[in-house]
């Protein structure tokens, strides 16, 4: 793409039309509604005041907003970073958490220009489809303890809110019925006064401007052992939550966005957090779901959620403190009933079983641990697992013998490699009597040392009885495979179709 192409490109995502600006400056809005709960719930979880999250979100916003890599996706403070950052500050004090967030951003920035984000390649759909359940869940269950211990007036609130949120649309789609839910159900919490929870309940919002505050822990290197660590999970969570979020409005748009841009500025958006007193942060799912849903497709919507963020949670204070949390957990409930895929249910029994397994296992864990990252840990690691075992069932070794030639043919199918190295070797017969053996790998293809390392056991085991070996068929790259590292066999040329030994 030519740089003048890149920039007409980068326009298009800010502005596409008056309809499209004012469809992202609502859905950004409505956005900003919905991350305030989170943000304030995660600052706790992280052992940090509310202004510290909600100022962190701030800038995190406007900064992806112009650097990141996927239009209409909010970040924030919220989501796994703040697990991992508890322990931190409840060990260290908020010092090191924002050293701590200032070195995961530079290395986000790192992986990004590494481009590391090929690594993505690698979780594939049913990993995706459990991530975004186990999210939907936890997004669920996060608004449960707001539903305890309340009285009738707050099940009302929500009942009405869900019907505004459902109804509404109906009639018309000029504003995003969310934002219609939270005017409606504030204007009648200060109409008629009733026991509810308002926003202000949830903690301190912030009274000020944030201001840049350089953090300055001990400039020791146990002050970086201690950090380092931190700071490396805190990327590496934020990365992959980040990532997992672009792809699914990736799939939701059926648009496509640059993941290396994505991690490199969130790097810079978290480096400027840290350097305002701010938490690291990441792409916030459902607050990203919610924004696509509203409406929003372009930057201006992530732009209008960081500003008017800032807008409400300084100057329009009074008003936002009065909003009723049944509102805010009517939007949520809405957003985690939209985000779950009700299809992958149907899926279950229509897709393979190791595809239901993955995709169940991933919800599971992710649900039971709270953490996203070990959720789609344990997803990738069993779709490697269930990947190598299909491949392994599908090598195959045959045999026939030509008693004119005495010769033994083993004719090898198949992918070798570390999984189906063991099968591969097992599938000789060390007690034949032929005089000749040839091994056909015309069909087969080696794949790494394990697997050249089982042949030239085979190799070796069957000269010791005596029986002369003869391999044919090598391709270009098993044959320089061979070649490198065999201990017993060496291979003419990189082109070598026969070994005689």
């Amino acid at each position: 793409m030519t740089s003048q192409n890149m920039l007409s490109h980068y326009r298009a995502e800010w502005f596409s039309g008056a309809a499209a600006a004012r469809r992202d400056v609502l859905a950004g809005m409505v956005g900003t509604f919905a991350l305030i709960p989170e943000v304030i719930a995660f600052s706790f979880v992280a052992g940090v005041s509310p202004e510290v999250g909600l100022f962190a979100s701030f800038v995190i916003g406007i900064v992806i907003a112009f650097l990141g890599g996927r239009p209409a996706m909010i970040s924030g403070a919220a989501g796994s970073v703040a697990l991992v950052a508890a322990a931190l500050v409840h060990g260290y004090g908020i010092q090191y958490l924002l050293a701590a967030t200032l070195l995961a951003g530079l290395f986000q920035i790192v992986f990004g220009l590494l481009k590391l984000d090929v690594l993505m390649r690698f979780v594939s759909r049913s990993v995706r489809t459990g991530f975004v359940n186990a999210l939907a869940i936890l997004i669920f269950s996060a608004q449960v303890p707001q539903m305890l211990g309340v009285t009738w007036h707050t099940y009302a609130m929500i009942a009405l809110g869900l019907a505004i949120i459902y109804l509404l649309p109906r009639l018309t789609t000029a504003i995003p019925s969310p934002l219609i839910c939270i005017v409606v159900l504030t204007a009648i919490s200060i109409a008629f006064p009733m026991p509810i929870h308002t926003v202000i309940d949830l903690g301190r919002l912030a009274t000020a401007l944030p201001t840049l505050a350089i953090p300055h822990p001990p400039m020791t290197w146990k002050t970086l052992r201690i950090v380092a660590p931190f700071a490396l999970a805190m990327a590496a969570v934020g990365l992959l939550e980040s990532m997992m979020t672009a792809s699914v409005v990736d799939d939701l748009t059926e648009t496509t966005s640059s993941k290396a841009r994505e991690c490199t500025g969130l790097g810079v958006a978290n480096m400027a957090a840290g350097l305002f007193g701010g938490i690291a942060g990441c792409g916030m799912i459902g607050q990203t779901v919610g924004n696509v849903r509203y409406g929003g497709r372009g930057r201006l919507s992530t732009l209008v959620a960081g500003v008017f963020l800032l807008a409400v949670i300084v100057p329009l204070r009074p008003i936002v403190a009065q909003v009723p949390v049944a509102a805010l957990v009517a939007i949520m409930i809405m957003v985690a009933i939209s985000t779950f895929s009700w299809g992958s249910l149907r899926d279950l029994g229509r897709h393979p079983r190791m595809s239901g397994v993955v995709m169940l296992a991933t919800v599971v864990v992710t649900v039971a641990t709270h953490d996203l990252a070990a959720g789609v840990a344990v997803g990738v690691l069993l779709s490697g697992v269930f990947f190598a075992f299909k491949v392994t069932r599908l090598m195959a070794v045959d045999s026939r013998y030509d008693p004119a030639a005495d010769r033994r043919t083993y004719v090898v199918s198949g992918q070798i490699f570390f999984a189906s190295a063991d099968i591969f070797a097992d599938r000789f017969d060390l007690r034949d009597t032929a005089a000749n053996v040839t091994i056909d790998l015309t069909t087969a293809h080696l794949w790494d040392i394990t697997a050249v390392g089982a042949l030239d056991d085979v190799v070796a085991k069957l000269r010791r009885h005596g029986i002369a070996v003869e391999i044919v068929g090598l391709n270009e790259a098993s044959a320089i495979l061979v070649d490198q590292n065999a201990r017993l066999m060496q291979v003419s040329g990189a082109n070598a179709p026969t070994i005689a030994l």
